[in-house]
């Protein structure tokens, strides 16, 4: 089992697969781009075009919007296959976007930093959850059991 040390500025392993996936995708658009551990907190520095931009915590990992969206289509179950699918197929979505979202808000800090508050706290938090939200709307109205439900009356 992988474990992490919080006391040694150690992240989690998904923290470090999300941080080395964003990474990647900022390396497309700029060689200079990289990570590497914070070696005062539990966090991983990711740097863009050569330059330390954001911290990468635990709680951009996304996993706690994932398990929020989960837990939703299981109360709104449906049938077996379609809400496994519909789990995988959005919790999937739900990374890429969260990706997407690092490098595009780590490219937006490097052009605007002033607009910091403005692109992490409301831009990108209100992409992600309108995602899930209309994620959710699909699964209560084309794929629950509810949905049946309520076709039939």
């Amino acid at each position: 089992m992988n474990r992490f040390d919080a006391k040694n500025a150690e992240v989690d392993s998904f923290t470090q697969i999300v941080a080395n996936q964003s990474e990647t995708i900022l390396s497309w658009v700029d060689s200079k781009s990289y990570t590497m551990p914070h070696l005062e907190e539990p966090s991983v520095k990711l740097f863009y075009k050569g330059k330390y931009i954001s911290r990468i915590i635990e709680g951009c990992n996304a996993l706690s919007v994932i398990i929020l969206f989960i837990s939703f289509v299981i109360a709104f179950t449906g049938k077996f296959k379609n809400t496994i699918l519909f789990i995988l197929f959005g919790s999937l979505l739900i990374h890429v976007l969260n990706i997407s979202r690092i490098a595009l808000l780590s490219v937006g800090l490097y052009h605007f930093p002033k607009l910091e508050h403005f692109l992490h706290g409301v831009i990108f938090p209100l992409i992600i959850y309108g995602v899930v939200f209309l994620l959710w709307v699909i699964w209560v109205n084309k794929f629950s059991l509810y949905a049946t439900e309520t076709k039939k009356k």
